[in-house]
Protein backbone atom coordinates (compact mmCIF):
# COMPACT_ATOMS: atom_id res chain seq x y z
CA UNK A 1 0.00 0.00 0.00
CA UNK A 2 1.61 3.26 -0.71
CA UNK A 3 1.53 6.43 1.59
CA UNK A 4 -0.90 8.83 0.66
CA UNK A 5 0.50 12.52 0.32
CA UNK A 6 -3.10 13.80 0.54
CA UNK A 7 -3.46 15.49 4.07
CA UNK A 8 -5.81 12.76 4.85
CA UNK A 9 -5.89 10.53 7.63
CA UNK A 10 -3.85 7.61 7.26
CA UNK A 11 -5.80 5.06 9.48
CA UNK A 12 -8.96 6.04 7.38
CA UNK A 13 -7.26 5.52 3.72
CA UNK A 14 -5.87 2.33 5.00
CA UNK A 15 -9.32 1.17 5.86
CA UNK A 16 -10.86 2.02 2.86
CA UNK A 17 -8.18 1.03 0.62
CA UNK A 18 -8.73 -2.79 2.62
CA UNK A 19 -12.43 -2.30 1.53
CA UNK A 20 -11.42 -1.25 -2.04
CA UNK A 21 -9.30 -4.53 -2.18
CA UNK A 22 -11.66 -6.38 -0.88
CA UNK A 23 -14.56 -5.50 -3.15
CA UNK A 24 -11.76 -6.09 -5.81
CA UNK A 25 -11.37 -9.44 -4.82
CA UNK A 26 -14.93 -10.53 -5.25
CA UNK A 27 -15.86 -9.45 -1.75
CA UNK A 28 -13.83 -11.57 0.16
CA UNK A 29 -10.41 -12.30 1.76
CA UNK A 30 -7.99 -13.61 4.28
CA UNK A 31 -6.04 -11.63 6.64
CA UNK A 32 -2.84 -13.26 4.81
CA UNK A 33 -4.02 -12.57 1.52
CA UNK A 34 -4.63 -8.94 2.44
CA UNK A 35 -1.11 -8.86 3.60
CA UNK A 36 0.45 -9.96 0.47
CA UNK A 37 -1.42 -7.16 -1.15
CA UNK A 38 -0.48 -4.35 0.82
CA UNK A 39 2.55 -3.04 2.26
CA UNK A 40 0.63 -3.07 6.10
CA UNK A 41 1.81 -5.64 8.86
CA UNK A 42 -0.81 -8.18 9.49
CA UNK A 43 -1.41 -7.09 13.25
CA UNK A 44 -1.94 -3.35 11.60
CA UNK A 45 -4.64 -5.00 9.31
CA UNK A 46 -5.71 -7.40 11.67
CA UNK A 47 -6.69 -3.93 13.75
CA UNK A 48 -8.56 -2.26 11.20
CA UNK A 49 -10.09 -5.41 9.74
CA UNK A 50 -11.75 -5.62 13.85
CA UNK A 51 -12.73 -2.02 13.71
CA UNK A 52 -14.89 -2.49 10.62
CA UNK A 53 -15.95 -5.30 11.76
CA UNK A 54 -17.25 -3.98 15.05
CA UNK A 55 -18.89 -0.93 12.90
CA UNK A 56 -20.61 -3.03 10.37
CA UNK A 57 -18.72 -2.43 7.27
CA UNK A 58 -17.20 -5.91 7.15
CA UNK A 59 -17.83 -9.15 8.30
CA UNK A 60 -16.24 -12.33 9.66
CA UNK A 61 -16.71 -15.75 7.76
CA UNK A 62 -16.89 -19.27 9.94
CA UNK A 63 -14.27 -20.24 7.97
CA UNK A 64 -12.30 -17.33 9.06
CA UNK A 65 -12.15 -14.98 5.74
CA UNK A 66 -13.42 -11.41 6.36
CA UNK A 67 -16.18 -10.10 4.14
CA UNK A 68 -17.81 -6.76 3.20
CA UNK A 69 -20.54 -6.01 5.67
CA UNK A 70 -24.42 -5.30 5.41
CA UNK A 71 -23.31 -1.94 6.43
CA UNK A 72 -22.16 -1.04 3.62
CA UNK A 73 -25.21 -1.78 1.70
CA UNK A 74 -26.68 1.39 3.17
CA UNK A 75 -24.29 3.34 1.88
CA UNK A 76 -24.35 1.95 -1.97
CA UNK A 77 -28.22 2.47 -1.83
CA UNK A 78 -27.71 6.21 -0.60
CA UNK A 79 -24.42 6.44 -3.49
CA UNK A 80 -26.95 4.39 -6.20
CA UNK A 81 -29.88 6.61 -5.42
CA UNK A 82 -28.27 9.74 -5.92
CA UNK A 83 -26.48 8.76 -9.28
CA UNK A 84 -29.93 8.10 -10.43
CA UNK A 85 -31.33 11.57 -9.64
CA UNK A 86 -28.35 12.94 -11.68
CA UNK A 87 -28.99 10.56 -14.59
CA UNK A 88 -32.68 11.44 -14.55
CA UNK A 89 -33.41 14.24 -16.38
CA UNK A 90 -30.93 13.12 -19.26
CA UNK A 91 -32.87 9.54 -19.22
CA UNK A 92 -36.46 11.58 -19.58
CA UNK A 93 -34.71 13.88 -22.99
CA UNK A 94 -33.61 10.79 -24.29
CA UNK A 95 -37.48 9.28 -24.04
CA UNK A 96 -38.86 12.01 -25.44
CA UNK A 97 -37.04 11.95 -28.33
CA UNK A 98 -36.64 8.11 -28.59
CA UNK A 99 -40.32 7.26 -27.35
CA UNK A 100 -38.42 4.37 -26.08
CA UNK A 101 -37.58 3.10 -22.30
CA UNK A 102 -34.27 4.77 -20.58
CA UNK A 103 -32.16 3.07 -17.89
CA UNK A 104 -29.25 3.51 -16.22
CA UNK A 105 -27.57 0.88 -14.14
CA UNK A 106 -23.89 0.34 -12.36
CA UNK A 107 -22.00 -2.67 -11.55
CA UNK A 108 -22.42 -3.52 -7.90
CA UNK A 109 -19.98 -6.39 -7.20
CA UNK A 110 -20.20 -8.92 -10.26
CA UNK A 111 -23.93 -7.90 -11.42
CA UNK A 112 -25.35 -4.79 -13.08
CA UNK A 113 -27.72 -3.22 -11.00
CA UNK A 114 -30.49 -0.89 -12.17
CA UNK A 115 -30.86 2.96 -10.69
CA UNK A 116 -32.64 4.59 -12.83
CA UNK A 117 -35.29 4.62 -15.49
CA UNK A 118 -37.52 6.43 -17.16
CA UNK A 119 -40.10 4.49 -18.79
CA UNK A 120 -41.40 4.71 -22.64
CA UNK A 121 -45.08 6.13 -23.23
CA UNK A 122 -45.36 3.22 -25.39
CA UNK A 123 -48.35 0.88 -23.90
CA UNK A 124 -45.93 -1.80 -25.02
CA UNK A 125 -42.67 -1.09 -23.72
CA UNK A 126 -39.88 -2.33 -21.87
CA UNK A 127 -39.98 -1.88 -17.71
CA UNK A 128 -37.00 -2.88 -15.64
CA UNK A 129 -37.39 -2.47 -11.90
CA UNK A 130 -35.20 0.27 -9.95
CA UNK A 131 -32.58 -2.64 -7.67
CA UNK A 132 -33.33 -4.92 -10.02
CA UNK A 133 -29.72 -6.94 -10.42
CA UNK A 134 -28.43 -8.78 -13.82
CA UNK A 135 -25.79 -10.36 -15.23
CA UNK A 136 -22.92 -8.39 -17.52
CA UNK A 137 -22.64 -10.83 -20.06
CA UNK A 138 -25.92 -10.43 -21.78
CA UNK A 139 -27.13 -7.38 -21.35
CA UNK A 140 -26.76 -4.34 -23.07
CA UNK A 141 -25.72 -2.14 -19.73
CA UNK A 142 -23.52 -4.96 -18.37
CA UNK A 143 -21.51 -5.32 -21.80
CA UNK A 144 -21.40 -1.98 -22.42
CA UNK A 145 -19.96 -1.59 -18.34
CA UNK A 146 -17.28 -4.91 -18.92
CA UNK A 147 -15.99 -3.13 -21.95
CA UNK A 148 -14.70 -0.62 -19.45
CA UNK A 149 -12.82 -3.43 -17.37
CA UNK A 150 -9.53 -5.31 -18.01
CA UNK A 151 -9.63 -8.59 -19.37
CA UNK A 152 -8.23 -10.49 -16.13
CA UNK A 153 -11.01 -8.47 -14.21
CA UNK A 154 -13.96 -9.41 -17.11
CA UNK A 155 -13.05 -13.33 -16.57
CA UNK A 156 -13.00 -13.37 -13.00
CA UNK A 157 -16.38 -11.79 -12.65
CA UNK A 158 -18.02 -14.53 -15.58
CA UNK A 159 -16.32 -17.16 -13.45
CA UNK A 160 -17.59 -16.07 -9.93
CA UNK A 161 -21.33 -15.73 -11.44
CA UNK A 162 -21.19 -17.85 -14.79
CA UNK A 163 -22.35 -17.33 -17.79
CA UNK A 164 -25.83 -18.76 -17.82
CA UNK A 165 -27.84 -18.18 -21.83
CA UNK A 166 -31.27 -16.82 -21.03
CA UNK A 167 -31.57 -17.21 -24.71
CA UNK A 168 -30.33 -18.73 -27.64
CA UNK A 169 -28.23 -15.28 -28.61
CA UNK A 170 -27.06 -15.34 -25.32
CA UNK A 171 -22.82 -15.56 -25.23
CA UNK A 172 -22.17 -18.34 -23.08
CA UNK A 173 -18.40 -18.90 -23.46
CA UNK A 174 -15.68 -16.02 -21.64
CA UNK A 175 -13.34 -15.83 -24.68
CA UNK A 176 -16.30 -15.00 -27.32
CA UNK A 177 -17.51 -12.06 -24.46
CA UNK A 178 -13.94 -11.04 -24.61
CA UNK A 179 -13.93 -10.36 -28.51
CA UNK A 180 -17.32 -9.27 -28.50
CA UNK A 181 -15.65 -6.34 -25.58
CA UNK A 182 -12.90 -6.02 -28.35
CA UNK A 183 -16.00 -4.75 -30.72
CA UNK A 184 -17.54 -2.59 -28.13
CA UNK A 185 -14.81 -0.69 -27.76
CA UNK A 186 -14.23 -0.03 -30.48
CA UNK A 187 -17.48 1.72 -31.87
CA UNK A 188 -18.32 2.67 -28.48
CA UNK A 189 -21.36 1.02 -27.42
CA UNK A 190 -23.27 -2.11 -27.04
CA UNK A 191 -26.19 -3.88 -28.15
CA UNK A 192 -28.06 -6.65 -26.36
CA UNK A 193 -29.90 -8.26 -29.53
CA UNK A 194 -32.49 -10.95 -27.89
CA UNK A 195 -29.79 -11.88 -25.88
CA UNK A 196 -31.72 -12.05 -22.42
CA UNK A 197 -35.32 -11.65 -23.56
CA UNK A 198 -36.47 -12.82 -27.12
CA UNK A 199 -38.36 -9.92 -28.91
CA UNK A 200 -36.44 -6.90 -27.37
CA UNK A 201 -33.41 -4.68 -27.84
CA UNK A 202 -31.35 -2.79 -26.13
CA UNK A 203 -28.49 0.02 -26.73
CA UNK A 204 -26.43 0.82 -24.34
CA UNK A 205 -22.74 3.26 -24.26
CA UNK A 206 -21.00 3.19 -21.07
CA UNK A 207 -20.72 6.71 -18.68
CA UNK A 208 -17.24 7.94 -18.79
CA UNK A 209 -15.59 9.46 -15.54
CA UNK A 210 -18.23 7.87 -13.66
CA UNK A 211 -17.22 6.90 -9.98
CA UNK A 212 -18.02 3.33 -10.54
CA UNK A 213 -18.64 1.67 -14.14
CA UNK A 214 -21.93 2.70 -15.07
CA UNK A 215 -23.86 2.99 -18.32
CA UNK A 216 -26.75 4.51 -19.89
CA UNK A 217 -29.28 2.35 -22.68
CA UNK A 218 -32.54 2.68 -24.64
CA UNK A 219 -34.48 -0.26 -24.84
CA UNK A 220 -37.81 -1.54 -26.37
CA UNK A 221 -39.57 -3.65 -28.58
CA UNK A 222 -37.28 -5.23 -31.74
CA UNK A 223 -40.11 -4.32 -33.98
CA UNK A 224 -39.33 -0.85 -33.11
CA UNK A 225 -35.64 -0.69 -31.77
CA UNK A 226 -34.37 -1.71 -35.17
CA UNK A 227 -31.02 -0.55 -37.11
CA UNK A 228 -32.22 2.44 -38.19
CA UNK A 229 -33.50 3.14 -34.32
CA UNK A 230 -30.11 2.47 -33.62
CA UNK A 231 -28.35 4.72 -35.96
CA UNK A 232 -30.46 8.01 -34.32
CA UNK A 233 -29.66 6.44 -31.00
CA UNK A 234 -26.45 5.70 -30.66
CA UNK A 235 -25.06 9.74 -31.18
CA UNK A 236 -27.70 10.52 -28.38
CA UNK A 237 -26.82 8.25 -25.76
CA UNK A 238 -23.07 9.39 -26.26
CA UNK A 239 -23.71 12.75 -25.97
CA UNK A 240 -26.23 11.94 -22.93
CA UNK A 241 -23.46 9.74 -21.61
CA UNK A 242 -20.67 12.43 -21.93
CA UNK A 243 -23.62 15.13 -19.94
CA UNK A 244 -24.48 12.32 -16.66
CA UNK A 245 -20.24 11.27 -16.60
CA UNK A 246 -19.69 15.46 -16.22
CA UNK A 247 -21.91 15.91 -13.77
CA UNK A 248 -20.97 12.72 -11.75
CA UNK A 249 -17.79 14.20 -12.07
CA UNK A 250 -18.45 17.43 -10.27
CA UNK A 251 -20.51 15.98 -7.69
CA UNK A 252 -18.01 13.02 -6.70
Amino acid sequence: MTERTTGGVQSVERAFELLDLMADAGGTQTLSELANRTELPPPTIHRLLRTLVGRGYVRQLPNRRYALGPRLIRLGDGANRQLGQIAEPYLADLVRTLQESANLAVLDGDMVLYVAQVPSPHSVRMFTEIGRRAHTHDTGVGKAILSQLDENTVRSIVTRVGMPRATEHSIGDPDQLLEHLKDIRRRGYSIDDNEQEIGVRCYAVPIPGAPTPTAVSVSGPQTRVDEAFGERAVPLLLSAAEAIGREMSRTA
